[in-house]
């Protein structure tokens, strides 16, 4: 199948997706976890992504309250964006999906293991996943900072679409994703991380920074960006800019983008 036949068939079925929902109250509610994690509830299912709940994958240098996971209600789904272990803690996966939920990762991965785990899903690019629930998660193109496999998740529910980014660089398939559109919510990193964990290292970002993620934003017509993947102090040969909210949200004011800045714990209020 073709990437454009996947994007036309995504489009169709999100179009469903949300017109089934357009005369109804939103009933998603999307919480911003630890890190880069995030949770979406709907009635009758919950979904993670990238969730973290492992105090040793940062120890003391991320300040984030890690969460309990024990509220996942419904039909379960974990999503993650790529291996890392800051965005694929297997525990923190078992602990959400129990025995009975899917693990769904991107089928560039490679085959992923969490203990516990009975149900496991690849996803191609573009192919739409239909979850139960209502969701229905698509992988979209994104660029690791070390150049290993990731994805972005498109994830529409409730009459809502959102995308979650992982901790993408910037890249060129923002027009393309921007087509599967429109989003009432992105969740975008804006570290502008450097590593010195490889070497040579490279004194340039490898995860996008403040204007990077304005710019994706407004490419993608997002109604409100909620920032993601920043707040580390001190770790060792990672260094992130220290005002990278600060600059997301005084860049969004003068470009015209909505920013809500979420505490981990705190649900997203979808009025803009």
């Amino acid at each position: 199948m073709s990437a454009l036949t996947r994007r036309g068939l995504l489009g169709a079925a999100t179009l469903l997706a949300s017109g089934a929902h357009a005369a109804e109250p939103a009933a998603l509610r999307v919480q911003r976890l630890a890190w880069a994690g995030i949770k979406l509830s709907l009635p009758t299912a919950t979904l993670g992504v990238d969730l973290l709940a492992d105090p040793t994958v940062w120890g003391d240098v991320l300040p984030d309250a890690l969460p309990a996971l024990d509220d996942f209600k419904g039909d379960r789904y974990a999503l993650i964006t790529h291996r890392h272990s800051d965005h694929f803690d297997a525990k923190a996966v078992a602990k959400a999906l129990g025995d009975q939920g899917l693990l769904l990762y991107p089928a560039s991965a490679g085959a992923l293991v969490a203990p516990g785990v009975t149900r496991v899903r690849s996803a191609p690019m573009w192919e739409p996943q239909f979850l139960g629930g209502d969701f229905v998660a698509t992988a979209v193109p994104a660029v690791d900072g070390y150049g290993d496999p990731q994805v972005s998740w498109v994830i529409s529910g409730g009459g809502k679409r959102i995308l979650h980014a992982g901790d993408t660089l910037w890249h060129g398939a923002w027009w393309q994703i921007a087509k599967l559109g429109p989003f009432d919510a992105v969740f975008l990193p804006i570290n502008g991380a450097r590593f010195a964990w490889r070497q040579p290292a490279a004194e340039v970002s490898s995860v996008m920074d403040p204007d990077q993620a304005i710019a994706a934003a407004k490419v993608l017509g997002a109604k409100i960006l909620v920032p993601i993947h920043y707040g580390v102090r001190g770790a060792d040969g990672y260094e992130e800019m220290a005002d990278a909210l600060q600059r997301t949200q005084a860049e969004g004011r003068r470009r015209g983008v909505t920013v809500r800045a979420l505490k981990p714990g705190e649900w997203l209020d979808w009025e803009v």
